[in-house]
């Protein structure tokens, strides 16, 4: 009877504390249930509204770009796309079968949206091929029952209407990769770009991207648990970019890439009184359009490998010995440095003795007596091989570096390489060892290390043309603001050189005389117009001292180049431009005949035909 009391009591104690267990179990909940429901409805009424309402981005309509007649070289077009709905993650194989014969999918198309699917956000919707043809919108659009999660939609696709032409002026866009993601981060934007499918890459669509991208819009939306849409919340309009006008002539661009066919090399032309760019030109090209949605990699490997580098911008990043064209410029910086007067003259015997070595002038037998402006209209190698030696590097360095060489122009375009003025600190700080004696006289015939930009030389030419302005280059005449208009951009001037007008008519004068009686009479024989120029020949490799060079026996890869400078009219300068064709020999057997169709298309464009018209008959 005892035990089954205790017993009894035992249970009794069980079932109180169980009983208060649950009391304070059901209290707990309770207080939970109106911390949710009371205290943080707010909070979690908001994060259960983002959970079902998401913002789809509205692509902007990328800013034209325009050159300075108004020609649109870079445009939206109209086109549709065939994409992948967001929130759809299986049958993506058995869905890309059915699309390849409908789509003529290549298995770069297939790579390039898988690569695209797997980076994507949850509610992007991805495009599995763009710019369809008219014939493949009807063959979807009657299929679209058997293919769940795809959709035909219409965006504005970034068109290069021109191809080939002017490619490395005009750039290219491709999708935000992940590098671009990461350069945004670096560089605080990435917030901006949330949603934007496409960034400039080169050219004039990287350098003025800001302003071209406009402002991505967004589309608020309702979805389901599966992520499919339900409905349409509300808009907010994308902006379009701003559009820009580039200060190249588009005809004279293509004249030029005419003129090149098949060889390589650069072309810059320049207005001596405002730095606007007439010509940016590098050859060979590439064709933009084939980057917009993903490069086939095969394109792009054999853009990579081959042997004429159609993707290196050769106008902004192409390096080259000036040859010959180098000693206008030296011819000045000995006046400025007071190593030389006009009216100094030394032997030209067709070489320059450095202890045992000869330093061989291009005529064998020698100019004769020779002062600072027959140096430069005869082109003797042996002036400049003793007036580097006089100079010495370093006085060299000192006063031709205000001329821009070896420095980056500040051109508006991103890539700019700054080239090579050699000093005997720089080659310290570049090989470690010291300059040596020997090197000297290459340097004064543009030869040895220098290695220049066409872009540097055209703006030192413009320099000379104007008397000693140093201009900043640009590419962009005008830019269009909030209310739709153009607004063109000033003038910068970087540096005014200390140059006395005697020294500039000098050089002046012989530089015309080279193309009266020197190297570039024959090219420019007829001209209606007054050209000061200066023909130039660039070595790619060394010779043995007593080898003779023979084009004709050398690889044509191991040709020299050709180069020419020049500005006209000589007394009233509208145009300054320099020129390389690589490996094209003489400096007037190639580059000096493409300049003068350069300089002819702006100062002498050919007339207009008239047409006879017929006499009216008179009344019978």
């Amino acid at each position: 009877m005892v035990t089954e009391t205790r017993l009894t009591a035992d249970f009794r104690k069980r079932v109180t504390v169980a009983a208060l267990l649950v009391v304070v179990a059901m209290g707990v909940l309770l207080l939970r249930f109106g911390s949710l429901q009371v205290w943080q409805h707010q909070d979690y009424a908001v994060k259960a509204e983002n959970n079902r309402v998401a913002l789809l981005p509205i692509q902007a309509p990328r800013g034209l770009i325009l050159d300075r007649q108004g020609t649109i070289l870079a445009r939206n077009d109209a086109g549709f796309s065939v994409e992948l709905e967001p929130g759809i993650k299986h049958g993506i194989d058995e869905m890309l079968e059915k699309l390849t014969p409908l789509l003529n999918l290549t298995p770069a198309d297939i790579k390039r949206f898988k690569r695209d699917l797997a980076s994507a956000r949850k509610f992007d919707p991805i495009a599995i091929k763009t710019k369809l043809t008219d014939e493949q919108v009807a063959r979807i659009a009657v299929r679209l029952g058997e293919l769940p999660g795809i959709r035909i939609e219409r965006r504005p696709i970034r068109s290069y209407p021109y191809g080939l032409s002017s490619s490395h002026l005009i750039g290219h866009i491709g999708r935000v990769s992940k590098f671009d993601q990461e350069r945004l981060e670096r560089e605080g934007g990435s917030e901006i770009y949330s949603g934007v499918s496409h960034i400039g890459k080169l050219g004039i669509e990287k350098s003025y991207e800001p302003l071209l991208k406009g402002e991505i819009g967004f589309q608020q939306i309702e979805i389901a648990s599966s992520g499919r849409i339900i409905r349409e919340l509300g808009v907010r309009p994308a902006v379009a970019g701003r559009n820009i006008q580039l200060s190249v002539d588009f005809g004279l661009q293509q004249m030029i890439e005419a003129a090149y066919g098949q060889r390589r090399g650069a072309l810059v032309a320049m207005d001596p009184r405002s730095g606007e760019i007439l010509a940016f030109v590098s050859m060979p090209n590439f064709d933009p359009n084939a980057f917009v949605d993903g490069v086939d990699p095969d394109l792009w490997d054999s853009l990579n490998t081959s042997l004429d580098k159609p993707m290196l911008n050769r106008a902004l990043r192409g390096i080259y010995p000036p040859g010959s064209t180098y000693k206008p410029f030296m011819a000045l910086a000995a006046l400025a440095s007071g190593e030389r007067k006009p009216d100094d003259t030394i032997n030209d015997p067709g070489y320059f003795m450095l202890g045992t070595h000869k330093f061989r002038d291009s005529k064998p037998e020698g100019h004769g007596r020779v002062d600072m402006k027959k140096s430069i209209s005869v082109s003797s190698d042996t002036y400049y091989y003793k007036l580097a030696m006089d100079m010495g590097v370093d006085t060299i360095h000192k006063f031709i570096s205000p001329f821009g060489f070896g420095q980056k122009t500040g051109i508006d375009m991103d890539g700019e390489m700054p080239g090579i003025l050699p000093s005997s600190d720089w080659k310290m700080k570049r090989f470690g060892t010291a300059w040596l004696t020997g090197e000297t006289p290459s340097i004064g015939i543009g030869q040895g290390y220098n290695a220049f930009t066409m872009l540097q030389l055209a703006r030192a030419t413009a320099a000379i043309a104007n008397g000693g302005k140093l201009l900043k280059p640009r590419l962009v005449r005008s830019i269009e603001d909030g209310t739709g208009a153009m607004n063109p951009l000033p003038p910068v001037i970087d540096e005014t050189l200390t140059l006395q007008p005697e020294w500039v008519e000098l050089v002046t004068n012989a530089m015309v005389e080279v193309n009266l009686t020197g190297t570039g009479a024959r090219v420019m024989a007829g001209v209606p117009y007054k050209v000061a120029g200066k023909t130039g020949t660039a070595q790619v490799f060394s010779l043995k001292q007593d080898e003779k060079y023979v084009a004709s026996r050398v690889a044509e890869r191991l040709r020299d180049h050709s180069l020419y400078i020049a500005f006209a009219p000589a007394d009233d300068p509208k145009v300054a431009l320099a020129v390389v064709v690589e490996n094209g020999g003489f400096g007037a057997a190639a580059a000096a005949p493409i300049a003068r169709k350069v300089l002819d298309y702006l100062l002498a464009p050919p007339k207009p035909a008239i047409k006879a018209q017929a006499a009216d008959k008179e009344p019978s």
